[in-house]
């Protein structure tokens, strides 16, 4: 993949467009959620964003974190980063088709009732598997079409919005948060919205020339992310559209008031679009681990296995099938699951950020983040904020507990599987 499709699949790892952000304005009103959207890149992408720059320019490997991790603090370490990510995968890749799947129901509820919506998502998670069969190429270049197709309706729709703005009477309050808003909510889906950067990193022998490449594919594409947050947003506060009534879904509301029914039917495209872009450049990221797991020994061989154009095959229909099951969870639940789980393993990256500085302070890094001291300071507010995911999930309930419980208890059984895996595959590599 060159610089465009890497950047193109890394805004599908973290974004998707403008989607899934309307609950942010319904939990905080316009003016909060444009401070908060604008911050957030600022102490949560922007220093995520060095971390992975400075890492996957100095080690691009295939398996990415998994390695760095690995190579920082040993085999055990290694293999719980690669453990917590995985884990997070089952139920971050459960909302990418049921999203999709939501938007088709827009068009019409009887395709999606009942039992129809398993069958639309299991649909989709076939079709990526077969698009990623095709190799990282075509799913990266692929990525650069599905970008233009998701933003081209929001590009209309913001135009509209403004043209709206020019008559547009205002409620009192109206850039306010609306009543019954829930800030906590509003920064938890945000976060959501802006995390999953370091996702590209596994794809790193499948990058050209991945030095070079992977600090600017993070920089551009964390400039596309914000703007496509902001824009869309600022553009239907000034056409006075009321945040109280903005849901997950509402934008296509947004679009038959602006336009009319043909901008609803475009934005409807759009997410079912957005939701199929995610889903498939996320298992062509996920997929590498257990295949780079099992080449150092962790997992069966036979799962290391590639096809004539490096394609994990066997990694990506065991994975297909984990992610299936766990079709049908709410969405709040899995966002809140998905960010402890994410969130440790994203911990665990900063650290190795760290450790190799002091450990192989001679390593060629062709991207640095430059200060002394400065490894240590940036990863402060992503830590931070992690603490404060946790804690807001301790209202939510998974598996008929504390959703924060069940997110440790899944981080915790990776030590018996570290051990069961070095007792059945044998000892990782050379470490």
């Amino acid at each position: 993949m060159g610089l465009l499709p890497l950047a193109a699949s890394t805004f599908f790892m973290v974004s998707g467009g403008p989607y899934a952000i309307e609950d942010i304005l319904g939990g905080a009103g316009y003016r909060k959620a444009l401070i908060i959207l604008l911050v957030l890149p600022l102490i949560w992408c922007l220093p995520t964003a060095l971390m992975i720059g400075e890492l996957a320019s100095a080690i691009p490997a295939e398996g990415g974190f998994y390695v760095w991790v690995r190579r920082a603090l040993g085999p055990f370490w290694g293999y719980q980063e690669a453990w917590l990510s995985l884990t997070a995968s089952v139920f971050d890749m459960a909302i990418y088709p049921a999203f999709a799947v939501a938007y088709l129901g827009k068009l019409n509820p009887v395709w999606i009732s009942g039992h129809r919506a398993v069958w639309w998502s299991l649909g989709i998670v076939m079709l990526c598997g077969l698009w990623n069969l095709c190799g990282a190429p075509s799913v990266g270049k692929g990525s650069v079409w599905l970008f233009a197709l998701l933003l081209a309706p929001f590009a209309v729709l913001v135009a509209a919005a403004l043209w709206h703005a020019r008559r547009a009477v205002y409620a009192p309050g109206h850039m306010g948060a609306p009543p019954g808003a829930d800030l906590t909510t509003a920064i938890t889906v945000a976060l959501w919205n802006y995390m999953g950067w370091d996702n590209a990193s596994t794809v790193a022998r499948e990058v050209e020339d991945p030095q070079r490449n992977y600090p600017r594919a993070m920089a551009l594409s964390t400039m596309l992310v914000v703007i496509s947050y902001v824009i869309p947003i600022g553009a239907v506060a000034l056409a006075g559209v009321s945040a109280a009534n903005l849901t997950t879904g509402s934008w296509t509301d947004v679009a038959q008031m602006l336009a009319g029914h043909w901008l609803f039917l475009a934005i409807v495209a759009g997410g079912v679009v957005s939701g199929i872009g995610m889903f498939n450049v996320l298992m062509m990221s996920y997929a590498r681990l257990p295949m780079t797991l099992a080449a150092d020994g962790m997992l069966p061989r036979w799962m290391a296995r590639t096809s004539s154009r490096g394609v994990p095959v066997a990694a990506i229909l065991v994975c297909g099938v984990a992610w299936g099951m766990a079709l049908g969870f709410t969405f709040e639940r899995l966002i809140s699951i998905d960010l402890i789980l994410y969130g440790a393993s994203l911990i665990l990256e900063f650290v190795a950020l760290v450790v190799l500085r002091r450990k192989e302070p001679e390593l060629v890094r062709p991207f640095r983040i430059k200060g002394r001291g400065m490894a240590v300071i940036v990863a402060i507010p992503p830590a931070a904020l992690i603490l404060f995911a946790m804690y807001a999930a301790r209202t939510e309930r998974m598996a008929g507990m504390p959703a924060l419980l069940f997110g440790l208890l899944v981080a915790a059984a990776g030590p018996c599987f570290y051990w069961m895996s070095r007792r059945f595959w044998g000892a990782l590599g050379a470490s």
